[in-house]
């Protein structure tokens, strides 16, 4: 169940920003992949609901202004970054270019307890035991993946095969962003996932040791139920949309539930989408990481976004007006 809010505010869908230009169908395909995952009482009538609503655009509108209410829990201006799913190049054996390891699950690991480290396990702590879920050309990719969570690697085969997250070491996220910052070598206004990939490419040794100060690492497991157009895997356990899926903090939203974007920068948005997956570095009322989508134009737009703007969560009528009493 999400935290009590210390600031909560209702709205009406008048005052959403671009609400009735957006495509409320594509916003209602996406809630519909999890919506049965929810397992409120509230809720469930809804899901019901929403299965049998028309497939067009109004029908959507409607079905989401006459059972939700638009709340703004939190103080905006509200931080908006990106992820997406990286493809990458690798080897199911080490050889050649192929030197970097991402480890599969640890059977010792226990969720919530602390594991070896970042630098650890770069140092060679599980090595050698058969951990090794494939071998990459680029260690910068290796940590990129870990932060996005899930990608697709292209074996040397031609065969393709999706990662997606089986846990992590124990140790909370440390922004690598903010230390370079710390050490000034940059700037706030200069940080971005394309800046730090470029930043350690260039300094192979200083960079990697600059890595480690994220003590925080990601293992993984193959995922071979999903088709070639799925996305990747949310916390929710489905197959998470391009530009219709966010990362939250489920202290303070309900995953499943639709959340109105307003993304204000360089490339704005307002659109509809649905809290479907969490983050590490994902944390606070006002805070959202929103999936580009797969490959390389994706890496590209999500890489440098980091934006203010608006997000209102929609929630069932009665759960609306329960949270603001409580205010």
């Amino acid at each position: 169940m999400p935290a009590r809010p210390a600031q909560a505010e209702m709205l009406d869908f008048d005052a959403l920003d671009g609400w009735m230009e957006d495509d409320h169908l594509a916003a209602l395909s996406s809630f519909l992949r999890t919506c049965d995952l929810i397992d409120q009482p509230d809720w469930k009538p809804i899901c019901a609901l929403a299965a049998d609503v028309p497939k067009d655009p109004a029908s959507a509108r409607s079905f989401f202004e006459l059972f939700f209410r638009p709340v703004v829990v939190g103080q905006p201006p509200a931080l908006f970054t990106g992820y997406f799913e990286p493809e990458l190049n690798g080897s199911p054996v080490r050889g050649g270019r192929f030197q970097y390891p991402i480890y599969r699950r640890p059977p010792e690991l226990q969720d919530g307890v602390a594991y070896h480290t970042r630098a650890a396990i770069e140092a060679g702590a599980i090595a050698g035991r058969g951990l090794e879920l494939a071998w990459l050309d680029d260690p910068v990719d290796v940590y990129f993946l870990q932060v996005q969570g899930s990608g697709r690697i292209r074996m040397t085969d031609g065969t393709v095969v999706r990662v997606g997250y089986a846990g992590k070491n124990g140790h909370a996220y440390r922004s690598v962003g903010q230390e370079m910052v710390r050490r000034g070598t940059h700037s706030l206004d200069q940080v971005s996932a394309p800046e730090i990939a470029t930043y350690v490419r260039s300094n192979p040794e200083t960079g990697r040791a600059l890595l480690d100060t994220n003590p925080s690492y990601v293992f993984f497991r193959k995922i071979g139920t999903l088709r070639p157009e799925d996305g990747p895997i949310g916390a929710m356990g489905r197959s998470i949309t391009a530009l219709r899926s966010v990362a939250i903090d489920p202290r303070f939203t309900p995953l499943g539930a639709p959340v109105w974007i307003e993304k204000d920068g360089r490339r704005p948005i307002r659109s509809l989408m649905v809290a479907q997956d969490t983050g590490g570095a994902i944390k606070g009322m006002q805070r959202a990481d929103i999936f580009y989508g797969t490959g390389k134009g994706a890496g590209d737009a999500a890489g440098t976004v980091k934006d203010p703007g608006r997000m209102v969560l929609l929630l069932p009528i009665d759960r609306a007006f329960a949270m603001l009493d409580d205010d």
